[in-house]
Formats: C-alpha cells, sequence, structure tokens
C-alpha cells in the first residue's frame, strides 16, 4: 500500500489551519498528521510527529515563522513550504526563507487570514507533493555555508571576445531561487551574451527575485518588459504569471526583443520554460544555451532536446545537488542533455560555452 504524504500545518489562524486542511485533505496520497498555532508549537510538532513536509505560516505569534523554520531545519531538517501573504514585504521575507532551507512557498491572495486561499488550492497541492520528494541533503545551514563559500570564489575572467553571438536561457522551479545563487556569482561583467531566466513563480514576486539576482551577479539583471531589447551582458528574469517570448527587431535591425504572451493558456506553468526555451531558439538556433536546473515536472524537457538537436549547448542540473530532480531528469532521459553537472560547477560552464 502506497503511503501517504504526512503533512504538519502551522498557522497562528483558526480559519486557516481549517481551510489548509480542507485543501489538502481533497488529495487522497496526503494526511494533515497535526497543527500548530505557533513557531514554537511548529517546532516541537515536527520534532514529535516526525511530517514529511511542514506548511508553515510566516507572521506567527510566539516564535514567527522564520525562527521556527532555522529550528527545524537545525534540529529536524525535512522540506518545509512557507504560506506567505502576496505583498512586496511577504516576497523578501520570503527569499529570506528560501535562504535559510525553505523548498517553496505559496503566496496568500488576499493577505495573512485568506478568504480566498481556495482559488491557490491546486498550486498547494501540487508543491506539498513535489516538497514531499526533495532531496533533504540540499536543505538546511550547512548548505547556505557551502553556498557562501562558493560565492566567494573569484569569478572567471572573461577572454575572447567581447560579445558573442549566443544567448543563455536557464529554466528552473522548485529549489531554484537557491540554486541560481551557485551559478551566477560565476559570471564575469562581460560574460558575452546576455542571460534569461525562466522561474515557475507568481508575479508579484518575480519583481523582487530580479532585484536579487541583480544584487548577486556581475550582470545587470531586470524583470523582462515587453519591447525590451536584449542585450550582451544583461539579465533578464520572466516576469511571472505571463510568457516571455523572443521576437525580431525588426526593419532590417539586428538582435530580439520582448514579448510577454497570455497564450498559450493550457501550460501547467505560467511562465512556461518549455514557450521561451523554443522562442530564443528560433531567433538564435545554434546560438542558444540551455540550462535546466531543479524543479518538479518536465517544463523545458522538450525544448531541450530540440536546442541539442539544432546544435545549440544545453546543460541539466545533476541529481546530486537538485532540490527536486524531476525536470532536468526528464532533460536527461530524453536525450536532451549535453552536458550533466552540479550546480556549483555549471557556471563556469556557461562561461566555457559562450567564450568558446
Amino acid at each position: 500500500m502506497k503511503q501517504k504524504i504526512r503533512v504538519l500545518i502551522a498557522d497562528d489562524s483558526a480559519f486557516m489551519r481549517q481551510e489548509l486542511r480542507k485543501i489538502l485533505q481533497m488529495d487522497p496520497d496526503i494526511e494533515v498528521v497535526g497543527v500548530a498555532r505557533n513557531g514554537e508549537e511548529a517546532v516541537e510538532r515536527t520534532k514529535a510527529l516526525e511530517p514529511d513536509v511542514v506548511a508553515l505560516d510566516i507572521n506567527m505569534p510566539v516564535m514567527d515563522g522564520l525562527t521556527a523554520l532555522q529550528y527545524i531545519m537545525m534540529e529536524s531538517p525535512r522540506p518545509v513550504v512557507m504560506i506567505s501573504s502576496l505583498t512586496q514585504e511577504g516576497a523578501l521575507t520570503t527569499y529570506e526563507a528560501l535562504e535559510l532551507g525553505a523548498v517553496d512557498f505559496v503566496g496568500k491572495p488576499g493577505g495573512t487570514i485568506s478568504r480566498d486561499i481556495g482559488a491557490v488550492a491546486n498550486e498547494i497541492i501540487y508543491k506539498i507533493r513535489s516538497a514531499a520528494g526533495a532531496n533533504t541533503s540540499r536543505l538546511g545551514l550547512a548548505e547556505k555555508r557551502r553556498r557562501q563559500e562558493r560565492a566567494r570564489r573569484p569569478a572567471p575572467t572573461a577572454t575572447g571576445r567581447e560579445s558573442s553571438e549566443k544567448i543563455v536561457v536557464i529554466g528552473q522551479s522548485t529549489g531554484g531561487p537557491n540554486t541560481i545563487m551557485d551559478i551566477l556569482p560565476m559570471f564575469p561583467p562581460n560574460l558575452g551574451a546576455p542571460v534569461i531566466i525562466v522561474q515557475h513563480m507568481p508575479a508579484s514576486f518575480t519583481p523582487s527575485f530580479a532585484q536579487r539576482l541583480d544584487n548577486n551577479c556581475a550582470l545587470s539583471f531586470k524583470e523582462a518588459k515587453s519591447g525590451d531589447i536584449i542585450a550582451s551582458d544583461h539579465g533578464y528574469l520572466a516576469p511571472g504569471d505571463i510568457h516571455m517570448t523572443l521576437a525580431p527587431r525588426g526593419m532590417g535591425k539586428n538582435g530580439s526583443l520582448v514579448r510577454l504572451t497570455k497564450s498559450p493558456r493550457n501550460t501547467l506553468h505560467t511562465p512556461s520554460v518549455d514557450i521561451t526555451m523554443c522562442s530564443i531558439l528560433s531567433q538564435y538556433g545554434a546560438n542558444t544555451i540551455g540550462v535546466l536546473l531543479t524543479g518538479m515536472g518536465e517544463d523545458g524537457a522538450d525544448a531541450m532536446v530540440k536546442i541539442r538537436e539544432a546544435g545549440g549547448r544545453t546543460i541539466a542540473e545533476s541529481e546530486e545537488t537538485t532540490v527536486v530532480f524531476g525536470m532536468p531528469k526528464e532533460a536527461i532521459r530524453r536525450g536532451g542533455a549535453e552536458f550533466v553537472l552540479p550546480s556549483y560547477e555549471i557556471g563556469e560552464k556557461i562561461v566555457e560555452l559562450v567564450q568558446s
């Protein structure tokens, strides 16, 4: 008999605890084994109940969610999904939680006590299921310290042409906001190519994430806007809740510009890695460098195959460093990965491929 995913819910609101329990019990493979009313109870009940996943609110009395997360990661590391309000402040706190070891987050529509939480029921179930399959060796403060040590390594010095005709496109999902920080510090300011990142993330969070990318990279990073002209040595984050594509500038001008579209509407994720990668491939052909990092599912796997078949270069993150191996595993299985590397080696390989 298949074992159920055991979940602990931690939220100071009785209403939210009740609604989250209802949502999770919609999935026959999930069992709510307990609830906690504050961060202190969350820490105690995580140790006592040993759930597979903790759904952890951020704003709680006695002990807040961030403090509770640190204790959980030190004393009994396991996958934690943060439940956060969809605000600027909530976004910044959520990124701090991801750096402390949380696997993923769900944004509460409508504020801390969300009457509309049912609108994200499918997302909650999907992310709890995804977190249950997380690589627990990637969790906790020990991994954060290893990442900080890697970030101190000097970025390689660019050689050769100041600008190539190549472009780098990186797709990522669960665990991506942390994993990308193993890669960006390796890019020199004169990388010689633009960098596009597609992260499965809601629109209210991508501006803050783009700012964090900019703060951790020698390239200038921004959230992509419709009409942006793609420039070498610049980074662009696909905005949330809409697909990012590239189109020719037209009228005899070189280069590409950003187009944002809601079509197609039947994709599992918006933005979709597959759609962005295939659009870039149509513009850059064999000059495309595709990279697929941690995440559940298969988004980006088909596009990686197409990039490689067209003569482009492709890199998939290896299982040893992924939080969830789903997306890169599918790319590897389908033959779409020329290189399979741990996250801390991917940055240098990208630099090598751009400048070779």
